[in-house]
């Protein structure tokens, strides 16, 4: 099952079903703090999921 990054993710999303983090691999399940980026490479829609601000970071800075 793919979750649409543009849907809530509530509690009606398992911990299989959900995206993981870019940076932690931690599944995304009911996060408030929840990021996506979205971008097209290639002619394809591409996505990016973060758990919080800081796996955010991480990531953008290489840090």
């Amino acid at each position: 099952m793919t979750v649409d990054p543009t849907s809530s993710l509530g509690a009606d999303v398992c911990e299989e079903d959900a995206p993981q983090c870019d940076t932690c691999s931690e599944p995304i399940v009911n996060k408030p703090t929840h990021r996506v980026i979205t971008w097209i490479e290639d002619n394809t829609t591409k996505t990016s999921h973060f758990c919080d601000d800081a796996c955010f970071s991480t990531e953008a800075t290489g840090e």
